[in-house]
Parts: C-alpha cells; sequence; structure tokens
C-alpha cells in the first residue's frame, strides 16, 4: 500500500532539489581557492517544474536541472569568480527552502496519521 500523496512526492521532489543547490554551493565553496574555477547554479525554478510535468506524467521524465555556470560574477584574475558573499547568501535562502520543504511534509503526514486515527477511535 502505498501512503504517498501527489502534494508528499512533489514535497520530496522539492527536497531533492534543494539538496542539489546545496551541493552546487558547497562545491563552489570548497573551489574557492582554485584558479579558473566558473561558479556553479542552478535554475530551481525551472527544475522544479519540470519534476512536477514529469509526476503528472507529461513532462519527457528527464529532469534538466539547468546546471551551468553563473553569469555576472567578477572574476580575479585567476579566473576564479567564487563570491563568499554570494554563497553565503545561497547557503542560506537554501536552508530556508529545505526547513521549509520539511515542515510541510511533515504537516502533511501528520493529516495521514490524524485521519488514521480517527477510525481508530
Amino acid at each position: 500500500m502505498d501512503i504517498a500523496s501527489r502534494l508528499s512526492e512533489a514535497l520530496g521532489k522539492y527536497l531533492d532539489l534543494t539538496s542539489d543547490q546545496m551541493k552546487l554551493t558547497a562545491s563552489n565553496v570548497a573551489n574557492v581557492d582554485t584558479p579558473g574555477y566558473k561558479t556553479q547554479g542552478m535554475d530551481f525554478g525551472s527544475a522544479f517544474a519540470q519534476a512536477m510535468k514529469n509526476l503528472d506524467g507529461t513532462g519527457s521524465g528527464v529532469v534538466n536541472e539547468g546546471v551551468g555556470n553563473v553569469d555576472g560574477l567578477v572574476a580575479r584574475p585567476d579566473g576564479n569568480n567564487v563570491s563568499m558573499d554570494r554563497e553565503s547568501m545561497q547557503l542560506a535562502k537554501e536552508q530556508l527552502q529545505f526547513r521549509t520543504g520539511v515542515e510541510l511534509l511533515k504537516s502533511e503526514y501528520s493529516q495521514m496519521m490524524s485521519a488514521i486515527h480517527v477510525d481508530g477511535k
């Protein structure tokens, strides 16, 4: 028996993509001193929209997360363009996104548990 709802599946994808964003940010921070390294980013909105299409069955099944170089950043003389200020802000945003997703998922499962326990009374 599958107790997953469409909302819980969507929230799972949301958390997965947020986790992927955090990995990109961690990679950027790890490469802050690597000559020639270009900051990597993801178009979260597009990736999430594609994931939702895949849940609906209207997508191609492939999630193109749109991971690529971030444009418009100032490069240092060694060619590296990682900004610790930008990465710190990104990480804070991603942590907030993740916490929000977790709380929404907890609420979804809490509602399911309430519905199960109502029948038992």
